[in-house]
């Protein structure tokens, strides 16, 4: 059914609506010579459809009208009592070339921001409104509105115009981001903000920086420089990239692992450093038997607690080399020693690596922070439990005791996925690694997907926070810091999509191609 809209007159009208890019030709109906009154022209809209965005919006509602793109007087503008949305005003004033009046009434052609606390569906969640040649961004808090001018800016590029009708979107999960090792290959501020740009247009909200590792410790140190190799980032870059990073509504997540991948650390420490009983160091690994080493990795953990003002620490605990030989209390007999010491006779290694990573959770609650962790560093048979509140990162099955994504979500423990077989973008792709593609993200991958290839019971979906794309630099040389860019760009589009929404995407795969590159 076509519905004809009945206007005032021909060119000009009051909506603005004879300008729209796009609008149909108005059918014209020849005066009648007998009759002084004779009828207006009319215009005829189809139904509008969705924005194409990436990721796309959850839900549409049509209208028929022109749409809205903007024209010379439009503007900015925030409604009544939204003046802490400013900085969202101005961003998307720039982008789209605009004016911006800051508070103040909303006229035909303008861009209204609104903060409306009464508006249910979370945080993150916003509506935009288009309809009489002006559109309407509401939300109950800013990180909404702000999603709402990411698919406002989306929807010009890929069609010219803001469809008429509302969009009412949020989040299916509130974790979705990227996790960086800058520690094995330097990536400067500018490459990093230039991610945190285009992670912000597809409503990412977390970044995780993994500075610590055995080949190098890449940001500024106050209480311990002698560790921090070059090159590195500055405090002052790092303040700069977390404000960039504030303004996009994305947490940068800073990451210290212990007790392993510590050996920059430990090369200003070799007296901490890990010895078997034949006096063999262990690459990387601190021994947790010595209080200084315990004392020493939370001095850092406090020192960057201060520095990243945001809600998480990753205190890794992956991979710890005394947890890799057949007899742990045989091969290094004075963490047995300290084992029984603080457990009890039966107190093993693996108890005291488990007290490790609860003593660094309980360092980095002291700061206000939740900790993360990586799966493999919570044990199924150590008498020791880990700490309920810590957030297992679950990205391998591979490791010894491998214990499947549902051992962790039957325990009530939250998890966010980052699957190694299809999230983990390792340079040279060594050990069995291959560059994952977005095309098999976007197809087969869903938040339920912790581990290979098949997807927990839909009854964990809540307990699943969500996910982070992950790039990892084993050998740093193998691609460039461009072409590193350039080989996440379609795996993270995909990630982005189905953390926000898991369900079949409307696309076919070559479609959500093409929309990727006219949104670049």
């Amino acid at each position: 059914m076509v519905l004809s809209l009945t206007v005032a007159s021909c060119a000009g009208s009051g909506d603005g609506g004879a300008a729209s890019a796009g609008a149909p030709t108005p059918a014209a109906t020849s005066p009648s010579p007998s009759s002084p009154t004779s009828p207006s022209p009319t215009r005829t809209y189809p139904l509008s459809t969705e924005p194409r965005t990436i990721p796309a919006v959850r839900e549409h509602q049509a209208a028929r009208g022109p749409g809205w793109k903007p024209g010379g007087g439009s503007a900015v503008v925030l409604a009544e009592g939204s003046g802490a949305l400013a900085d969202e005003g101005r961003l998307l004033a720039g982008e789209l070339g605009t004016g911006y009046r800051g508070e103040a009434a909303a006229r035909p052609g303008d861009v209204e921001l609104a903060l409306d606390p009464k508006q249910g569906g979370g945080a993150e969640s916003y509506t935009v409104t288009t309809r009489g040649n002006r559109v309407r961004i509401a939300g109950p808090a800013e990180a909404g509105v702000f999603y709402g001018t990411r698919t406002v800016k989306q929807a010009l590029r890929s069609g010219g115009t803001v469809p008429e009708g509302t969009v009412t979107d949020a989040p299916a999960k509130p974790q979705r981001g990227l996790h960086l090792d800058i520690a094995r290959k330097f990536f400067d501020a500018g490459w990093i903000e230039a991610r945190l740009r285009e992670m912000a247009d597809l409503k990412m909200n977390q970044l995780a920086l993994h500075f610590s590792d055995d080949q190098a410790f890449r940001i500024e140190s106050s209480s311990h420089p002698e560790i921090v190799s070059d090159p590195h980032l500055t405090k002052a870059e790092v303040r700069r990239i977390i404000a960039l990073a504030n303004s996009l509504h994305i947490t940068v997540i800073p990451e210290i692992d212990s007790p392993g991948h510590l050996g920059a650390v430990l090369r200003a420490y070799p007296d901490l450093q890990l010895r078997s009983a034949q006096g063999n160091a262990r690459q990387g690994a601190i021994d947790i038997s010595k209080p200084a080493s315990a004392r020493l990795i939370d001095e850092l953990l406090r020192e960057y607690a201060a520095l990243f003002p945001g809600g998480y620490f990753h205190v890794g605990a992956d991979e710890y080399q005394a947890l890799t030989v057949s007899d742990p209390a045989t091969s290094f007999p004075q963490l047995a020693a300290a084992a029984r010491q603080r457990y009890g006779p039966d107190g093993t290694v693996q108890d005291l690596a488990e007290g490790w990573l609860n003593d660094r959770a309980a360092t980095v609650r002291s700061t206000r922070k939740k900790a993360k962790a990586w799966n493999d560093g919570f044990f199924a048979d150590s008498a020791v439990t880990p700490d309920k509140t810590i957030e297992a990162e679950y990205w391998t099955g591979k490791e010894i005791g491998a214990r499947p994504p549902t051992a962790y979500l039957a325990e009530g423990r939250p998890v966010v996925n980052l699957n190694d077989e299809y999230l983990y973008y390792v340079l040279g792709e060594p050990n069995d690694f291959t560059y994952p593609t977005g095309e098999r993200i976007y197809e087969q991958w869903t938040p339920r997907v912790l581990r290979g290839t098949t997807p927990v019971a839909a009854r964990y979906d809540r307990q699943i926070l969500g996910g982070r794309f992950a790039v990892w630099c084993d050998l740093a040389n193998a691609q460039t810091t461009a072409q590193v860019a350039e080989g996440i760009r379609m795996p993270l589009n995909a990630t982005s999509q189905k953390l926000w929404d898991a369900g079949e995407p409307p696309l076919s795969w070559p479609q959500f191609q093409s929309l990727a590159r006219q949104l670049d």
